[in-house]
Parts: structure tokens; sequence; C-alpha cells
């Protein structure tokens, strides 16, 4: 989606180059510095921490809810907000004029992940220079491909955007080549533990091309709530545990308590990945977190892992009886 402001819900021709460009969500982030872009951004998230470079750049959000909290309260706080029409994260308005802006790159697909399109929007439209607002929404792996080609268009880059998206090609097809005719096992991909939510989005067609069958999620669809005992029917293979938001040790770290409940699924293998990095932002890094499951399910034909692989331990016999 783009939206040019003004003139009301009108989209004039595109002007010129953007120069100053703000991203408001960490896989924008990503991308622009992979297209080539980085010394155009000069506003990022408080989440954008990839790629290093992006950690100097002044930031323009903050987060609403305070630390510490449980998976079940995150959950509770953010459905809570979000029935309200409250923001998860509070946008520096001041800060962002002073940044001066000529484009901002949002997104519009979770009010968990970013700061609402509505409010960007809104915002944008005060503003002096009235920044260009594209909002990058993808729903599968084609679609990530998509937002390459219009970001690379729109900032003047399509060279860098084709050669983008044929690296990310060409590694995508060495995973199928490499897991082809291989038995195919049975995964559910876990993005949160209280309440359970099972992989939706991008995430069931990685499993599917690393080789694996989905027991779950639909590609494009929305992450959906479970339960344990619905998990424990569909009868796993491999529990792959990528909660949103967190790198590989977070992720272990979150798992472990909810061990019992996972072994108690019957597969063979429970291991956590790098979420935050590979899987819950949807920008050129998904085609390593493609690769890392291409290794989790098949390591005799993909024996080397891109980054770490943590296996989450079974519970000890007390543990399990308490």
């Amino acid at each position: 989606m783009v939206d040019h402001r003004p003139p009301e819900n009108q989209s004039p021709p595109a002007g010129p180059t953007p120069r100053r460009i703000v991203s408001l969500v960490p896989h924008a982030t990503e991308l622009l510095f992979a297209l080539g872009l980085g010394d155009r951004v000069v506003g990022v998230t408080h989440e954008c921490d990839a790629p290093a470079a992006a950690l100097a750049l002044p930031q323009v959000t903050a987060d609403q809810l305070p630390p510490g909290l449980s998976p079940a309260e995150i959950d509770r706080a953010v459905r809570e907000r979000t029935e309200r029409g409250e923001a998860i994260y509070r946008l520096d308005e001041q800060r962002l004029a002073d940044l001066d802006p000529d484009l901002i790159v949002t997104q519009e697909l979770c009010p968990v992940c970013a700061v609402s399109f509505d409010e960007v929007a809104a915002v944008a439209r005060e503003l002096p220079r009235c920044p260009e607002v594209i909002a990058l929404d993808p729903h599968t792996f084609g679609e990530t491909l998509g937002d390459i080609r219009t970001l690379a268009g729109r900032c003047d880059v399509k060279d860098a955007g084709v050669d983008l998206v044929a690296e990310i090609s060409r590694r995508a097809d060495a995973v199928r080549i490499a897991v082809r005719g291989g038995e195919r096992p049975r995964v559910v991909a876990v993005e949160w533990f209280d309440p359970v939510f099972t992989g939706g989005h991008w995430t069931p067609q990685l499993i599917e091309m690393a080789g694996g069958i989905d027991l779950c999620g639909l590609p494009g669809e929305r992450s959906e709530t479970t339960t344990w005992d619905a998990i424990r029917a569909l009868e796993p293979e491999i529990v792959v545990c990528i909660p949103c938001g967190y790198d590989a040790d977070r992720s272990l770290a979150e798992a472990t308590p909810f061990a019992q409940q996972l072994w108690s699924t019957g597969a063979r293998r429970v291991v956590t990945l790098d979420a935050s990095a590979y899987f819950s932002r949807p920008g050129p890094r998904l085609v390593t977190g493609l690769e890392l499951l291409a290794h989790v399910l098949h390591p005799d034909r993909v024996p080397t892992p891109p980054d770490t692989v943590h296996e989450v331990a079974r519970p000890t016999a007390s543990a399990a009886r308490g």
C-alpha cells in the first residue's frame, strides 16, 4: 500500500527520490539497509537492532508496556490496549518532525509490531514537508519479495532490488533442491506460549519450503491461538519454538518453563530459534530462517546451520510429576 499525503485520499504521482527516510518497523529498516539506502535513513524505532548501524540512529518510538511481564501478562496487556484503541508503542512526534523526513515507511499488518498506520498518517499530514507514507504489509514469502521491488522502485535503486530478490531466490531454490525427495516431518511452529499461538503468515510456507508439513498454519493467514491438547492431537514430530520478537537465547528461556507441555506433544525434537531475526520480521533475513528450518528438519541434507539452534531439554521425571 502506498499512501500519499495530501490531497485527501488521492495518490498523486511519485515525487522526487526520497532522501530523508524514517523507518517505523524493523523489517523495513533491514530492507532499506540491504538495498544500500542506509545513508538516507535518518530515524528508526526502538526495536530496530539490525544491521548494527541502525542502533546509532535517532529513535522515534518507545514501548508503552512495562518491562518484566510474563507471556500471559503481555498477551493480556496487548489485547486490552488494542480493544481500547490504544497504541502499544508511543510515537515521538516532535522528534519525527525534527528529522524532517520526506518518506516514512511503516506497516498495517500487525498492531503489536509498530505504531498504528492511522496514527502515522495523521501525524504525517501535519508535518511541513507532508512526507509520503508507504506501508509494507506482506502476508507471504512471495509478497516480501514484492515489497523489495516496491521500496527499491520508489527510492530509485531498482538494480539493487533486482539483485536482492535474485540472491534471496537463489538461496531459497538451493534449500528446495537440498530437501527434494526427503521425508517430510510433521511440524508445529509455536509463536507464543501463554496463550499458545501457532505460526501464521509466511511461516507455514517456510516450513513447507524447508521440507516439512505444517500441521497448524495456513499460508498468508494470521497466527491462531490453540491449546496444548490440540497440538498433542496433531502428533507433531518436530516442534519449532519461535516466540515473536525474541532472539535464540531468549526464546529458549521463554520455552523452558513450558518444556513439559512441549514434550507432551510426543515430538521427537523440540528446538528454539531466533524469531526476531528470522521469523517475526518479514525482511530480507527470512531466507536465513528458511535455511535454519531446513537444517532442523533435514540435518543430513543441510548439515550446517546458519545460526544457533537450541534444543529444549526434556523435563525430569520429578518436574513432570510436579
